[in-house]
């Protein structure tokens, strides 16, 4: 059990800073997705990440919750990410997704300093709901 969960934390995480004098900074795969995944929320004409959740809604839960329209893929400091988002409808797709593509690689460098390569989009759907 332990031998497994020490083979899961090695895959899940990765090393951002090595110092001898103070340890090792590490970070978790997830934490990447969920910085991927609030930045993409935070830009105007996506309502949900994953296709099932409001903006507003997916601030209030868990990281899992959070995670589950965004997943990413660290390796020799690159991250690739991929997002699964709904648009409101009436914005133009393109230029939100180029937004969105922005917004995520400037917050996943700005705050791991990892560089991100791609950004990779899928409209999950359209959110038609009328505000009163």
């Amino acid at each position: 059990m332990v031998i497994k969960m020490e083979q899961e934390l090695a895959r899940n995480t990765y090393v951002l800073q090595e110092n001898e004098k103070f340890g090792t900074v590490k970070i978790a795969d997830d934490v990447v997705a969920m910085i991927a995944a609030l930045a993409a929320a935070e830009v105007d004409g996506v309502a949900a990440m994953g296709g099932n959740m409001s903006s507003e809604i997916l601030k209030r839960v868990g990281m899992k919750s959070l995670t589950k329209g965004a997943k990413v893929d660290v390796s020799n400091h690159k991250v690739k990410a991929e997002l699964a988002i709904t648009m409101e409808y009436g914005y133009n797709i393109p230029s939100t997704c180029q937004q969105v593509q922005n917004k995520v690689k400037s917050a996943i460098e700005n705050m791991t300093g990892l560089e991100v390569t791609d950004v990779n989009i899928r409209i999950a759907g359209i959110n038609v709901t009328k505000e009163k």
